[in-house]
């Protein structure tokens, strides 16, 4: 039994598979329970709510470790206690792979929900959390030597820790959860959060408020480990901020009026059109579609 206080309940599902979402040999079962965690509880806060709960789905191998199903249970309670909610339930069956299924609930508290149809022209587009830093992790990983589970070397030892936080991004994000109802209450007209990259999630916006989002790449701020991966595995950073996911940072819409405090940084403008574009031009909408080959 989970409350609901405010009379109206945010739900939000998402379904993680083995080999697909994540790798046994890249993440340990801490590291997969706070991920599952965290992608659902960051699509409540998204709505502008609180989140109160959630129920898992997990589906595991006969040949499961009772020290993995531990360490897996205790990331969904970690990153549940983040956010003051609760693993309320469940339930477990056997399958050949792994598979979890997290529904997450929350609470609006009184506030109106922030959904993804509200921009108007003239707002500004704001985002708050990191981009880029799992994508960067996963093309690390990926670039590993062949069976391995860590990144491959950088030029330098020093660069070492710093390429561990990517890697340690893509495995275990960190949402930036009280931010969400803070954006609803300073009036946010939209707002989601980054899963699947920041084209292709603020293209739902654009499409649902029947806008154009117009960014300014130069607002964008690439950091020098990142830069440094880019080096290590001949990709444009700016790649992965602008179409990559598994961050899951928050980009919203604002009355162009609202003063956004610290954490917030202005990257675009609503304006009358359609789509989403780069310094006038309208890119491939690049990333995650399961469905998209």
């Amino acid at each position: 039994m989970v409350r609901a206080p405010d009379g109206r309940v945010v739900v939000t599902t998402d379904l993680l598979l083995e080999g697909r979402h994540f790798r046994l040999d890249w993440s340990s079962g801490y590291d997969i329970g706070r991920k599952a965690a965290a992608q659902n509880l960051s699509d409540v806060v998204a709505m502008g709510a609180d989140p109160t709960g959630i129920v898992v789905g997990l589906g595991l191998p006969a040949d499961a470790a009772v020290g993995w199903l531990d360490d897996l249970t205790d990331g969904f309670r970690d990153e549940c206690d983040l956010v003051g909610a609760s693993v309320a339930g469940g339930d477990i069956t056997r399958s050949e792979l792994v598979v979890i299924s997290v529904t997450a609930l929350g609470d609006l508290g009184g506030r109106a929900p922030v959904t993804r149809s509200g921009a108007r022209p003239g707002d500004v587009v704001a985002i708050t959390g990191r981009l880029g830093y799992a994508a960067a992790g996963l093309a690390l990983l990926g670039a590993g030597p062949a069976g391995s589970s860590g990144p491959i070397e950088p030029s330098e030892p020093s660069e070492l820790v710093g390429l561990a936080e990517l890697v340690d991004a893509h495995r275990r994000p960190e949402p930036p959860y009280a931010r969400g109802p803070q954006a609803a209450v300073l009036g946010a007209t939209a707002m989601l959060d980054v899963s699947d990259g920041l084209l292709q999630d603020l293209g739902h916006v654009a499409t649902a408020s029947g806008i154009a989002l117009l960014l300014d790449p130069g607002a964008f701020t690439v950091p020098a480990v990142m830069r440094e991966a880019a080096r290590l595995t001949g990709t444009d950073p700016l790649e992965w901020v602008l179409s990559g996911g598994d961050d899951h940072a928050l980009a919203a819409t604002f009355p162009a009026g609202v003063r956004l405090p610290e954490g917030w940084t202005v990257v675009g403008r609503a304006a009358e059109g359609t789509g989403v574009q780069v310094s006038g031009m309208t890119p491939a909408r690049g990333g995650w579609d399961h469905f998209r080959e």
